[in-house]
């Protein structure tokens, strides 16, 4: 069996690194019954059925280190969030929005800017700093097609496995193609009608090279802004921010939310939150509070797809089939009656 790492992912076909060669794979059935689901950058092992063809089957994930739901990849080392200063203008609560994400899955952040030859305004790269450095990010400036602040940009980037993420039309792909030119990615345009970026990008792959003697291993992702916090109890918003998670502790309350609560040490300290953050914790406790609602009463729950017997993973069977076996059973039983 060989051990490889998911590269890309394309309709059932699973694109394996296997000592510098891609393998194009299928998965086994039984995975698909234990509702395993393979992601990018999985480490797996696998079985080559073809040499020439290349092509193979994978029999096993590997345990991972760490995934992200949203874009769904795993075992990456850091997070790198691409902004643009504008088209599209700077949105702080999106960027909030991926820094808590990051958090959430325990998964180290760095702060890029691009597009700065656009912005004439020095007021917004003054704010960024004010707000982000205090808070202990490595940010980097950045114009992909002036190629200014690409030096900074490497060096955040490092030899670690990195993922991209930012919404469409911020200059991911662009800022990709200057550390790996052999990735030749596609870039689009902002809209001038809804001044967002179109989808360039449409799935998560590893893309590797070197870039002045350096190892770059980054993944890039699609454009995305729809996410919310509907996973997670609005009493743990305050732990992804570190701005507000601070004051906590001297809540009079353990499950103080921070908006109208007595004895509130956060609301008594709000001056020292900057307001984007403090609006940005709010909507999206807003968020939270939806999801508890949901799960209230349905509850969370979720069936195990597989159990486990003498350290073995077997797929279970669907309660429907449960069923029809005993149904089967019942009618065989009163057959031997009649006879």
């Amino acid at each position: 069996m060989k051990k490889g790492q998911v590269y890309k992912i394309h309709s059932d076909f699973y694109y394996v690194n296997f000592e510098k060669e891609i393998y194009e794979c299928k998965i086994r059935e039984i995975l698909k019954k234990q509702k395993e689901k393979v992601l990018v950058g999985d480490f797996v092992e696998f079985e080559i059925v073809n040499s020439e063809t290349k092509t193979g089957v994978i029999y096993k994930i590997i345990d991972r280190t760490n995934f992200l739901t949203r874009p769904s990849v795993a075992n990456v080392e850091q997070v790198v969030i691409v902004s643009a200063i504008k088209e599209p203008d700077l949105d702080f609560e999106q960027l909030n929005r991926y820094i808590c994400f990051a958090k959430y899955h325990n998964i180290p952040a760095k702060l890029c800017f691009n597009k700065n030859d656009l912005s004439e305004d020095d007021s917004i790269i003054e704010k960024v700093f004010k707000i982000y450095e205090p808070l202990g990010f490595e940010i980097v400036f950045t114009s992909a097609l002036d190629e200014i602040g690409i030096d900074d940009f490497v060096e955040i980037v490092g030899e670690k496995t990195t993922v991209f993420c930012g919404a469409s039309g911020v200059g991911k792909s662009t800022l990709i193609n200057k550390l790996c030119p052999d990735a030749n990615l596609r870039t689009g345009k902002v809209s001038d009608k809804t001044e967002r970026g179109t989808h360039t990008t449409r799935h998560c792959e590893i893309l590797e090279s070197t870039f002045d003697g350096s190892i770059v291993k980054i993944i890039d992702t699609p454009g995305f802004s729809s996410l919310k916090f509907d996973f997670i109890m609005p009493n743990e918003v305050d732990l992804l921010f570190d701005d507000i998670a601070i004051y906590k502790s001297s809540c009079k309350y353990a499950d103080c939310l921070h908006l109208n609560e007595n004895n509130c040490a956060v609301l008594a300290n709000i001056a020292e939150i900057e307001s984007s953050r403090y609006e940005s914790y709010v909507n999206f406790v807003n968020e939270a509070k939806e999801y508890k609602e949901k799960v209230k009463f349905n509850g969370r729950k979720v069936e195990s797809f597989n159990k486990e017997n003498q350290n073995k993973s077997f797929a279970k069977i669907s309660s429907r089939k449960r069923q029809a076996s005993r149904n089967t059973q019942k009618q065989n039983l009163y057959k031997d009656f009649d006879e």
